[in-house]
Formats: C-alpha cells, structure tokens, sequence
C-alpha cells in the first residue's frame, strides 16, 4: 500500500493525479503546511527536506514529485514510454517543470502575496512565467501531448501550467496550452483526485 503525504497544491496535486491514473491502492495524509506540519520531526522522517508531496512505499521513501511519478511509472509500467525519442521527451518535458514552471510560478504567487511587494520581483517572475508558459504552447501546437502519447510529463507540467494561466490571465494568449489544461482537468482520474484532495481537507 502506498502511503502519500501531500496538501492541496500543485505540486500536491501531482501524486494523487498519478496513482489516480495507474489504479492502485493508496493511502492519503495531508500535510497543513499553512500550520508548519511538514517541518515537525516525525514529517522530517518521511523527507528531509521539509515539503510535500512525499509518499512511503513498502517501507521505501521517496520524495520531490518528480521522483515520485517516476517511481510510480516504473513500478506499474504505465504513464513513461520504456525507450526511445518519447521517453528521452517525456523526461526533458518533467524536468523542464522542475526546473522551470514550478519555481518560476511559485515565486511569482509569493511575491504577489508577500506584505512588500516588490516590482522588480514582480516582474521578473511574470515575464519569467509567460516564457515558460509560451515554450508549452509551442509544444503543444505541433503535439497533442508533451511526450508522445500522455504520460507523467504532462501530469507535472498541468498543475502549475492551470495555475500561470491564471496567475498572467493568460488563457486567450495561450489558446493550445488552455485548451490542454481542460482536457487533461476532464479526465476522470484528474477529477476523482482534485475531488478527493478537496474532500479531505474539508476533513481537518
């Protein structure tokens, strides 16, 4: 049984996506990371580092959503191609979001909330973000899915790829990338997982 431990952002959202698409049987704690849960001893045992997502399997951990869905991938065999042009795409298409979208767009949610709002800041991080979001649509223009057929880059690039969409109001700009992020939040495990995350913390 796989024990997952996230909250409800986009970098949350990202395993429970996974294992919602692969089927197989999880157990789901959130961590409140608004009240500093994932900095308490016993979260610091699961990842050292202090963030969510993380997950145990068999005793395993494994943290950063990255490794994770590539964990999960090879374990079941589904969602990364084994070989050739579309795995070595799907794997520069995940790191691009590590890399990229998601600090990039994190910063900018940061700074716009932040009590000094600071415009070079400001800037920076929303010129950044377009960018990133324009080498998507780009992609996405020739392509119906990141990597061949849809797989785990397009589950880690979607979260932050809906959220820059919303933080640069960008969805006429970026018609192909909108319309991806709406397929992809139709997709029934995408549903059952945002509805399930949404259940649970209406738990706490």
């Amino acid at each position: 049984m796989i024990e997952l431990y996230t909250w409800t952002t986009p970098n949350g959202e990202k395993p429970v996506i996974m294992l919602e698409e692969i089927g197989i049987p999880y157990e789901m704690a959130l961590v409140d990371i608004t009240a500093g849960v994932q900095k308490q001893a016993a979260f610091l045992e699961i990842n050292p580092n202090g963030r969510i997502p993380a997950i145990s399997d068999e005793g395993q951990r494994i943290f950063e959503s990255g490794a994770i869905l590539l964990h999960l991938a090879e374990k079941t065999g589904k969602l990364m191609p084994k070989s050739g042009r579309d795995r070595a795409e799907a794997l520069s298409w995940t790191f691009f979001q590590v890399g990229g979208t998601g600090p990039m767009i994190g910063q900018l949610h940061h700074f716009r909330n932040a009590p000094e709002q600071i415009p070079y800041a400001l800037k920076r991080y929303e010129d950044e973000s377009r960018r990133l979001l324009g080498v998507l649509e780009s992609r996405l223009q020739r392509n119906e899915w990141l990597a061949g057929d849809y797989s785990v880059a397009d589950i880690m690039n979607w979260s932050w790829a809906r959220s820059g969409l919303d933080a640069v109001d960008g969805r006429e700009t970026f018609p192909m990338l909108t319309a991806w992020v709406d397929k992809i939040a139709a997709r029934p495990a995408v549903i059952r997982a945002l509805d399930k995350l949404k259940a649970k913390k209406a738990e706490l």
